[in-house]
């Protein structure tokens, strides 16, 4: 089964107590009920409310480990665990209140994905939290559909579910909305589809780009084994690092030191494919955090000129804190629409232009697996028409001969190739370009991503490399 945590994680820790009427947060389990609850009444991310929740607990770090474990799994498995709980919820889980029933998703989770959890911890401490935050009916509902589950696991396997539509089956086996099973066998068929979904389900692996201009891969590679962390240079670029288990990697001298940054592999290839050169001008028309545009600064080795743009004021800070962190002096944050970057900037003033535009982000499930759940096929309209109107706005900034480079983190064709389509057919002073870095080409033709009839673009799967979906266009334009 996936997503087993390390042993020794299964105790949950100390209990805590209620106090003024709050949820009590004292273990891990409890912790991460109060963020299933919370992402389910807010919307909020929940990489975001795990940070906040995780802070209020104080949880040792096992435990932190654990409780964000059962939040990520519970939400990407949710409909899944519906579908058997079902079974054992006399009125269905739609009758139950909204913190019983992310109880019972997440010890159903415990007891059918997690092969290290023993039974009786995942069981006594869900019938303890339903004392506490109930009474003593809820608390024996909780006992005896968890012990049912239990006494039937053998029946309760994903592969075993079969329904007459394929389509259904995928969706039901790795929960995910049909919807967008449907959307994907089209674009990329069953087999490609069952595969997205199923790497999609699995714990992602940390990210780490070195900063050349302060150390080498090796030299980074050497310093996580010397903290005790688990790492190995990426099979996808140069500058990449896979970290698994380790924990909150800023707390590290590197990254505090600027020698290394956070961002998954699949992200970092979109700077190499811009390929900017010492002394360029450079924009990221929607840059925040600023992975990408500090990356391209390395790329052009301090030289030059990169603007870094966002709509947001605030994520401008982060963005300057970034490359203050890596010392970086020739990126400058700006703060503006993207759709009026022609207002501050000359027409083909730029050597090469990048818009990461904003997308239904469904590339980096792995990560915030409520998008499944939040995200719907009329966002996706509302967005591709974003898409759209970015392109179109920030193309003249690119001089002639430069390079405009589009890329977003989903895999949905009315996202990607059919903007780029689309956009080709308005501005045809633009062309793909298949002149991609040597290296990485051989990388991608290696990996049997790319052959002769590649024209400039690129579809990343979660499956290729464990990272995150990622599409990247590049174009150029006539001179």
């Amino acid at each position: 089964m996936s997503r087993q945590p390390r042993p020794g994680r299964g105790g949950g820790g100390q209990r805590g107590k209620q106090r003024s009427g709050k949820a009590a947060l004292g273990t891990a389990r409890e912790a991460a009920l109060t963020i299933l609850v919370r992402v389910e009444t807010s919307g909020a991310y929940s990489n975001l409310q795990i940070n906040k929740t995780l802070q209020e607990a104080g949880l040792s770090r096992s435990d932190a480990a654990l409780a964000t474990e059962l939040v990520y799994g519970t939400i990407s498995r949710q409909a899944t665990l519906d579908y058997w709980l079902d079974r054992f919820v006399a009125k269905g889980v739609g009758k139950l209140q909204g913190w019983v029933h992310q109880l019972l998703r997440l010890s159903a989770y415990q007891l059918l994905y997690l092969d290290r959890i023993p039974t009786h911890a995942a069981v006594n401490e869900a019938v303890e939290i339903a004392k506490r935050r109930g009474h003593g009916g809820i608390a024996g509902m909780v006992n005896g559909v968890l012990r049912s589950i239990d006494r039937n696991r053998a029946d309760l396997k994903p592969e075993l579910i079969s329904l007459p539509d394929i389509a259904q089956t995928i969706a039901l086996r790795h929960s995910y909305p049909l919807w967008l099973v449907e959307k994907w066998s089209a674009q990329f068929g069953i087999e490609a589809t069952e595969a997205m979904c199923a790497s999609g389900n699995e714990a992602p692996h940390a990210g780490i780009r070195v900063n050349p201009l302060a150390a080498t891969l090796e030299e980074v590679l050497a310093e996580l084994k010397e903290a005790g962390l688990e790492g190995e240079a990426s099979p996808l670029t140069p500058s990449g690092i896979a970290v698994r288990g380790g924990g909150n990697l800023t707390e590290l001298a590197g990254y505090a030191g600027g020698r290394w940054s956070l961002q998954d592999e699949s992200s970092m290839l979109v700077a190499e494919v811009v390929a900017p050169e010492s002394g360029m001008k450079v924009l990221d028309c929607c840059a925040a955090p600023g992975g990408k545009s500090s990356h391209l600064a390395e790329l052009m080795g301090g030289k030059g000129k990169v603007w870094a743009n966002d709509l947001h004021a605030h994520k401008r800070k982060i963005i300057a804190g970034q490359t203050e962190r890596l010392k970086l002096r020739n990126v400058e944050a700006t703060t503006g629409d993207a759709l009026k970057l022609s207002e501050i900037f000359a027409p083909a003033s730029m050597d090469a232009v990048l818009l990461d535009a904003p997308c239904s982000g469904f590339g980096v499930i792995r990560r915030k697996p409520e998008i499944k759940w939040t995200k719907t096929a009329g966002d996706v309209a509302d967005i591709s028409a974003i898409q759209r109107s970015l392109l179109d706005a920030v193309c003249d900034l690119v001089k002639p001969g430069g390079t405009f480079v589009y890329s977003t983190c989903t895999m949905l064709r009315e996202e990607n190739e059919d903007q780029i389509q689309r956009f080709l057919s308005d501005h045809p002073h633009f062309e793909l370009d298949a002149n991609w870095p040597k290296p990485l080409l051989e990388r991608l033709t290696a990996a049997g991503l790319i052959d002769e009839t590649f024209d400039g673009q690129l579809q990343l799967l979660p499956q290729h490399f464990g990272s995150d979906g990622f599409f990247i266009a590049r174009m150029k334009r006539r001179v």
